[in-house]
């Protein structure tokens, strides 16, 4: 028990650390090419630092999954611990850019929070509201794994997962699939495969709608498959652990 806390301490402090990496990046990134502020619409990134800076999200999602990888036996655990970790990242990135930058101005300014494979942008609040869930069900995992229950996720709490997070991404994705419709400056089919044709077209666009609909059923598929699991733990809490 004391060396499973002491692992929680050490991703704790590993997905902080994380967290401020990330926001000097940004911070960088903002004053070269945001110097009175950051706004929409995007400035245009020359097609070289564009795809580096894909790489970079990219390399950022390996990292967070390998430290799971690499602190768990087990492939709950290893999910729980990356969901963690990439949970405090997120809410550390947003904190440390507050802290140096006073942004955002609240929890309801815009933000773009992905690039791959099309812009994914939201209010602030919204990561944040996703990150405290997957808090919520990464220490749920950690806690019944600890008392040596079996914390293998069923089939369905896969589904409900999956599928919630799915529709939470398309709620993300949603106002740039429906500006890139609307002015039809190119097939949607286009703008997922060509990245430097995706990185032309973004210097135009500014967020109007965030779907709130389609994220709020995202995430409560996500809390209704947190609620089933815990219910599922309490009640096999006395059977011998096998995972």
């Amino acid at each position: 028990m004391k060396s499973n806390i002491k692992t929680i301490i050490w991703l704790v402090i590993f997905s902080i650390a994380m967290g401020y990496m990330e926001s000097a990046i940004v911070i960088y990134l903002r004053e070269l090419y945001y110097p009175h502020g950051f706004n929409f619409p995007l400035m245009p990134l020359q097609p070289s630092i564009g795809l580096v800076e894909l790489f970079r999200e990219a390399a950022t999602i390996i990292m967070l999954l390998s430290i799971g990888v690499l602190t768990a036996k087990t492939a709950s655990l290893r999910f729980a611990h990356f969901i963690l970790c990439f949970a405090i990242w997120d809410l550390c990135y947003y904190l440390f850019l507050w802290i140096f930058l006073g942004w955002p101005e609240s929890l309801f300014t815009w933000d773009i929070l992905f690039l791959i494979p099309v812009p994914w942008v939201g209010p602030v609040i919204t990561p944040c509201i996703v990150s405290v869930t997957m808090m919520i069900l990464a220490l749920s995992i950690i806690y019944f794994h600890g008392r040596a229950v079996d914390t293998k996720l069923k089939a369905k709490e896969w589904g409900l997962f999956i599928s919630g997070s799915i529709i939470i991404i398309i709620s993300f994705m949603w106002d740039y699939l429906s500006y890139i419709y609307t002015v039809n400056s190119t097939k949607i089919t286009d703008t997922f495969t060509d990245q430097h044709k995706m990185l032309s077209e973004i210097k135009d666009y500014v967020p109007v709608d965030f779907n709130w609909g389609l994220f709020l059923i995202g995430e409560v598929i996500l809390l209704y498959g947190i609620i089933i699991f815990i219910k599922r733990m309490k009640k096999s809490r006395s059977l011998p652990y096998t995972n």
